[in-house]
């Protein structure tokens, strides 16, 4: 049950990242802000990261 919850919470999570990502791509603006575009970087290294960790803690608990 536990695990349940935690891939549902990883699939909302990627699929909101996929959405941030089809947004990104989607704008035609000329200029793209350089702040905006590290605040980005930064907060989808952090998912990332928080992907991994949860997958660590999944596969501890599968053994």
């Amino acid at each position: 049950m536990e695990n349940e919850r935690v891939i549902l919470a990883i699939g909302r999570i990627e699929r909101a990242l996929s959405r941030i990502e089809t947004v990104k791509a989607a704008t035609t603006a000329p200029q793209v802000d350089p702040e905006l575009e590290k605040r980005h970087a930064a907060l989808k290294e952090e998912m990332k990261q928080a992907i991994h960790t949860i997958d660590g803690l999944i596969a501890r608990q599968e053994r």
